[in-house]
């Protein structure tokens, strides 16, 4: 035990002399550097939404009769004003050959009259009074010919239609749902914000969203239309979106996460691990790329923050290198030995692998 201990002492003594040797003194730190870049920046508001169709509708018969066809299938695209359904209107076009017939009987009798009275042989009482008739068997012929349309259902609007659950041969009724019809090309994304939002926010600000089915995806768009009115319970307003669905991905009804990007601005954006808090100060550590990466301490004024990033306000340019990793290790005005930049296409990782395999070629 007394043996030993100057033996400790001895290799204590040679630590300390190699550390504060030129030797060590001329070996920079090795740090991970990241460049202070201008990049799209925004406050964001979380909510979680439900979407809809940008246009539903379920088409229904409006008068009683069979179905004699139907057009679509389940699922299937259709055009507007595609024919879905046809009933059986043998009845109603009876009654129009009927009223054709008697439309076409009274202008020949117009037209005798009409004869007549040019060479004085019938009054124009007559002639005025034939005419009406005639008026009166065209009106019938357009009333029919309206309810003729009754019995064909045509497609509103370009869309998608759901299930079929009616047969050809089945009776229907006014009322009767036949099929749903839904344009998937843009839905309406609706979603509640705090009231406390209302002042930032605007039509045409941008939006993400994603979905649970979707876990990969990522869809955008903007703000449409603001509500209104502010619920008096919840105090809340609602918000209405419009996304892009060009494949039909997204269905009405799905539960959305939204993230609504308020206030966007280009913003100067470095990592948030560069920072080095010291109380309610931050400061960074900048490197002079003229002079051996030499550190410089640097108060900053920081805004924002999102995951991994920091906006700074004040106190770095665009473009300056400031220590990313490694901050512990270095002290303002030391020279270090830069391993890389982070950038989209490098990680920590991969630079530390880099790092090390220099150092043992160059050992």
């Amino acid at each position: 035990m007394t043996a030993s201990r100057p033996r400790l002492l001895l290799l204590l003594g040679l630590a300390a002399l190699l550390c504060s040797s030129p030797l060590a003194a001329q070996q920079p730190t090795a740090v991970i550097a990241a460049r202070a870049g201008l990049v799209a920046w925004s406050d964001p508001l979380e909510a979680l939404g439900t979407l809809h169709a940008d246009e539903s509708v379920t088409l229904s018969a409006t008068v009683t009769d069979t179905i004699r066809e139907l057009n679509f299938r389940d699922g299937d695209s259709v055009e507007a004003n595609q024919l879905l359904v046809r009933l059986a209107d043998d009845e109603a076009q009876a009654d129009l050959r009927a009223a054709q017939a008697l439309r076409d009987e009274r202008r020949n009798a117009v037209n005798r009259l009409a004869q007549l009275q040019n060479r004085n042989l019938a009054p124009r009482a007559d002639v005025e009074d034939a005419r009406a008739r005639l008026r009166q068997a065209e009106a019938e012929i357009q009333a029919l010919e309206a309810r003729l349309a009754d019995y064909r259902i045509r497609a509103p609007f370009d869309g998608v239609v759901g299930f079929r659950n009616v047969s050809v041969g089945a009776l229907v009724s006014p009322g009767t749902e036949l099929v749903t019809l839904d344009k998937l090309d843009i839905m309406k994304l609706d979603f509640t914000l705090p009231e406390l939002a209302l002042g930032e926010l605007s039509p045409g600000l941008p939006l993400t969203a994603t979905s649970a089915a979707y876990p990969d995806a990522t869809f955008d768009g903007e703000v449409a239309t603001i509500g209104a009115r502010v619920d008096p319970v919840s105090r809340s307003v609602t918000v209405r979106a419009e996304l892009d669905n060009p494949d039909h991905r997204l269905r009405p009804g799905m539960l959305m996460r939204v993230v609504v990007k308020r206030a966007p601005r280009e913003a100067l954006v470095i990592p948030e691990s560069a920072l080095i808090p010291q109380g309610e100060r931050q400061f960074v550590l900048v490197l002079d790329e003229t002079d051996q990466y030499r550190v410089e301490r640097r108060q900053l004024m920081i805004g924002a923050r999102r995951e991994g990033e920091v906006e700074v306000l004040d106190g770095l340019e665009a473009d300056e290198l400031v220590v990313a990793h490694g901050t512990e290790r270095v002290r303002d005005g030391q020279p270090t030995r830069l391993l890389g930049v982070l950038d989209d296409d490098t990680s920590v990782p991969e630079l530390l692998r880099r790092g090390r395999d220099a150092a043992e070629d160059n050992g």
